[in-house]
């Protein structure tokens, strides 16, 4: 498709090749802000594709006599569309006019409504409306006069409303960079892509349908779209009775609570009510699926007996939620039980941005930590080929949110302390215990690999970060790292590696590390990385991790690496009578009420510099 006339820009990849042959899309795009307004732009973006354009409608320094004119004008205030989105939005929206010769996008009624209805509907990605000053698009879309300063009004607020709307939908509306120092993954694009999707979007049969594919089209997005529904009805309807704090109650017991307990489970689907029939359940061991039974003791009359319906009801609440699936109703499974469903609805709200954000990397082949949840996938051309438990960081030594790759395996890796773990944990240790180092088999290493004496440093220095030494751990099978080490390239310390702590794996609730992330399963992933069958088998890579040998190995297959923060997922793991099943997890990090906050703070409106009375 043409986005650009021919007689103004000629097709959007030329635009773009001469862009970057000239200055990189980047000065491109920063000459094409509103510093810079038309003509300048398209001075600079392309100076051999104007030989034909016509001079500017119109100047600072003349009056405007036309529509377009006017709307030139307007475009090239500096106020006219300071856009919530930065000034790519804003130049996106100046050029995406004179792409289209400042001819008016906004003259259909239908067309307004449309955009409207989007709006309202952005509800259901757990946007709000109000972020969209929705009461003076339908105040403006109301006005049938077609006074040309109105409809210059009329055209800017619509369409810096899609531009924002666009940008929300398709890439989030926090800058994620905001929130993680870390953050490294796919930036939105320049001012060029920009404007032509709302051109495509305004070209479309169907403006509402060309929005809704604009946000994430994968399962985990409309899961939690589905789920964002059912909590907001939920919501909407009082949520469920909380579950009353005491003591640890059991299958097979009897407590007045269980009648909570009960109604908690049936609110939310994971019990059925007495004398529906439930659909949904978990496979049991043999691989069928079981329906969600209302309780006998319910029909008995002894409602306070804690059954083995209202149990089993109760396992797959702890499973979805990272608890350990006992049964055992304790503070743990208490506090996740009496999460409110307004909790729940804002919960999954910050979980569709997050999705957001990433969805641009989401390739067919990755390699996915999910940090709350304590596992890892991999994925192969669409298909899950691994999967692991998994340690990550301690709240006090937070695993990073960042996309990387692995750069190469090492087989019986030697571990070099880190400045962090060296400051908190070695030189205290030490400090306490004379023979520290060498209960933890480690030493001291000049520049050269050269040992060097304890007594010889000056630790305060260390202390203050001036340590011009390393402290190593040799390698061997209760070596840090383990057997194996998966090395990435992030300039943080942190890769994936073996452990030979494995009796921690059994554990629920697993963030126990300085922030590297441990593996459960380490030589599976190792051969599938290899990726070379012949050569890389069970018995070769036992065999050269049991010579004590150290080698460092090349990866056959590249993959991305994307350690991911998410606290809601909709991943069919929740098996319940309802669509919409989320998992919910702990926020470990804490990091869901900053981005709430973000996500809720209102836009500031824009300042238009045509005004117009709205009523």
């Amino acid at each position: 498709m043409r986005f650009w006339n021919n007689d103004l820009l000629g097709d959007a990849g030329a635009v773009r090749r001469a862009a970057t042959a000239s200055l990189g899309r980047l000065a491109a795009a920063m000459l094409l802000t509103g510093l810079a307004g038309p003509a300048l732009a398209q001075a600079v973006v392309a100076p051999d594709a104007f030989a034909s354009k016509p001079a500017p409608l119109s100047s600072p320094q003349a009056p405007a006599t036309t529509l377009a004119q006017r709307l030139e004008q307007a475009l090239n205030e500096p106020a006219s569309v300071e856009s919530s989105g930065g000034s790519s939005e804003a130049a996106a929206i100046r050029l995406f006019y004179y792409g289209r010769g400042y001819r008016p996008a906004w003259t259909d009624n239908a067309r307004r409504g449309e955009l409207i209805a989007a709006v309202e509907a952005s509800r259901e990605h757990g946007l709000a409306p109000e972020d969209f000053d929705i009461a003076a698009l339908r105040k403006v879309a109301a006005r049938s006069d077609d006074d040309a300063q109105m409809v210059v009004h009329r055209e800017l607020l619509f369409t810096e409303t899609l531009a924002r709307l666009v940008t929300q939908l398709r890439y989030g509306k926090v800058d994620p960079s905001a929130l993680y120092s870390t953050w490294n993954f796919s930036p939105p694009p320049g001012v060029q892509e920009r404007a032509q999707t709302l051109d495509e979007v305004l070209e479309a049969a169907s403006l509402q349908s060309a929005l809704a594919t604009l946000a994430p089209q994968d399962a985990a997005y409309r899961g939690l779209q589905q789920a964002l529904s059912r909590f907001t009805a939920l919501a909407a309807k009082g949520g469920w009775p909380s579950v009353p704090d005491g003591p640890t109650l059991r299958p097979g017991e009897s407590d007045a609570r269980v009648r909570a307990l009960r109604a908690r489970l049936q609110a939310e689907g994971w019990l059925a009510e007495e004398g529906k029939a439930g659909k949904a359940g978990k496979a049991d061991a043999a691989g069928e699926r079981q329906g969600n039974k209302p309780g006998k003791a319910s029909a008995r009359g002894d409602a306070t007996r804690y059954d083995k319906a209202l149990a089993e009801a109760v396992q797959r609440f702890q499973t979805a939620h990272g608890l350990r699936p006992d049964a055992a109703v304790g503070s743990s499974t208490v506090a996740a039980l009496n999460v409110s469903a307004a909790e729940r609805v804002a919960q999954i709200r910050v979980n569709l941005e997050r999705v957001r954000w990433v969805a641009r990397d989401m390739s067919a082949d990755r390699l996915v930590v999910d940090i709350t949840s304590f596992n890892a996938a991999l994925q192969l051309d669409g298909a899950q080929v691994w999967s692991s438990k998994v340690m990550v960081g301690r709240p006090a030594r937070e695993t990073p949110v960042l996309l990387d790759h692995v750069q190469h395996l090492v087989l019986n890796p030697k571990w070099v302390v880190p400045p962090t773990i060296l400051r908190e944990d070695v030189i205290p240790g030490m400090n306490r215990n004379a023979a520290y180092l060498q209960q933890h088999n480690l030493r001291i290493v000049n520049r050269s690999g050269q040992a060097v004496a304890p007594e010889q440093i000056d630790w305060s220095n260390a202390k203050r970060g001036g340590f011009p030494y390393q402290v190593v751990q040799e390698s061997g099978s209760r070596g840090a790292l383990g057997q194996v080490k998966f090395s990435l390239s992030n300039g943080y310390a942190i890769y994936l590696h073996d452990t030979p702590s494995r009796a921690l794996f059994s554990k629920p609730v697993r963030a126990l590390s300085s922030g590297c992330v441990r593996l459960e399963k380490p030589r599976e992933l190792a051969l599938l990385l290899l990726d070379d069958p012949q050569r890389w088998n069970e018995e070769a890579l036992a065999a050269a991790i049991a010579s004590a040998r150290t080698r460092t190995l090349p990866v056959g297959r590249h993959v991305p690496v994307m350690l991911l923060y998410r606290t809601a997922v909709a991943d069919g793991s929740a098996a319940t009578d309802h669509k919409g099943a989320v998992s919910f997890r702990v926020d470990i990090y804490n990091q869901d009420p900053p981005l709430l906050a973000m996500l809720d703070r209102r836009s500031r409106p824009r300042p238009l510099s045509v005004s117009a009375p709205l009523m």
